[in-house]
C-alpha cells in the first residue's frame, strides 16, 4: 500500500542487521491511520485491551561474554498512541546479540523503558528460560467453526455477511477458528491466525460468522487492526452484554503478535496454541 505514513517503514526493504544494542532501530506507527476507517476516535475507543508480542530471537552477553538466550513477552496497552512496527522490533531485538549486559534484570528494564517510550505508554516484558512451563502450549477451549459446511463468495471483509440466530436466545459461549488470514499492507506477506470470538448476548449465527472471518483471506492490514475490524463488526451487530475477540498469529521473523479487544478491561488472553 502506497501510504505515505509509512513510507520510512523498514518493511520491504533490504536492511543492515546491527549486533550493538540500538533503541533507534524502533519505529512506531500510528494506531489512529488504520482505525480513522473504522469510525473510531483515540478518545472513544469502544474496547479495552492488549496486544501481547512473543520474541523467540532474544539474545545478549554476559559480563564474561558468554552468550545468554531467553524469549520475552511484551504486553502493550491497545490505548497506547502508537504500535511498533514488526521488522523494526526484530532488527531491535538482534541489536542486543554482541553486546553485554550485568544481568536479566537489567535487559528486561531496558526492554520496557525503549518500548514504553516508541509505543507512548507502559509496556511491560517478562523474560523467560527456553524450558519455562510458560511457553506451553494449549488447545483452544469453545466450539471450533472449521468445521461447518458452507459456500464462500467473499475474501474481502464484509460486515453484512454476520447474522444472528435469534431462535437460540441468549447464550454464553467461546467460538474459534483457524481459518483467519490476513495481510501485511506493506508487503503483502500472508499472516495465519486462531482467532476467538466469547460472548454473552444474542446468538449469533456460526456458519456467517465463519464466512465473516474467512472474508479477511485478501484483506490487507496489520493484525492488531483486523482484530480491531472484527470487535467493531460485531459490537455493531447487536448490543453484547459482554464481548472479546482476540487472535493469536503464527510465528514471523521470531515474533508472534496476539492481539485482544474486549468490554471487559481485565480480560486475559487464553493460553499460546498449537501452531505457535
Amino acid at each position: 500500500m502506497n501510504r505515505e505514513d509509512w513510507k520510512d517503514l523498514p518493511l520491504g526493504r533490504a536492511t543492515r542487521y546491527e549486533s550493538t544494542y540500538n533503541p533507534q532501530l524502533l519505529h512506531p506507527i500510528n494506531r489512529s491511520i488504520s482505525r480513522a476507517h473504522l469510525g473510531l476516535g483515540d478518545s472513544e475507543l469502544p474496547f479495552c485491551g492488549v496486544d501481547e508480542w512473543w520474541g523467540f530471537e532474544l539474545s545478549w552477553l554476559d559480563p564474561k561474554g558468554k552468550p545468554q538466550v531467553a524469549v520475552g513477552r511484551f504486553t502493550f496497552p491497545a490505548q497506547s498512541p502508537a504500535m511498533v512496527e514488526s521488522k523494526s522490533f526484530k532488527l531491535y531485538l538482534n541489536s542486543f546479540n554482541q553486546t553485554p549486559f550485568d544481568s536479566w534484570n537489567v535487559v528486561q528494564e531496558i526492554l520496557a523503558k525503549d518500548l514504553s517510550a516508541v509505543s507512548g505508554a507502559e509496556v511491560s516484558v517478562a523474560l523467560y528460560q527456553v524450558e519455562e512451563t510458560a511457553l506451553a502450549v494449549e488447545k483452544p477451549q469453545g466450539f471450533c467453526l472449521d468445521q461447518l459446511d458452507i459456500a464462500i463468495h467473499h475474501y474481502q471483509p464484509d460486515a453484512a455477511l454476520l447474522n444472528l440466530e435469534e431462535s437460540r436466545g441468549q447464550v454464553s459461549e467461546t467460538l474459534y477458528s483457524h481459518l483467519l488470514r490476513s495481510n501485511c499492507p506493506v508487503t503483502g506477506q500472508p499472516d495465519w491466525a486462531t482467532v476467538c470470538v466469547e460472548y454473552k448476548g444474542t446468538a449469533l449465527d456460526r456458519e456467517a460468522l465463519l464466512a465473516y472471518i474467512i472474508s479477511f483471506r485478501e484483506h490487507q492490514d496489520f493484525h492488531e487492526h483486523c482484530v480491531e475490524r472484527i470487535f467493531c463488526d460485531l459490537q455493531r451487530l447487536t448490543s453484547f452484554k459482554e464481548l472479546t475477540v482476540c487472535a493469536r498469529y503464527t510465528r514471523r521473523g521470531g515474533l508472534d503478535i496476539n492481539p485482544l479487544r474486549s468490554t471487559l478491561p481485565d480480560k486475559k488472553l487464553p493460553p499460546r496454541f498449537s501452531r505457535q
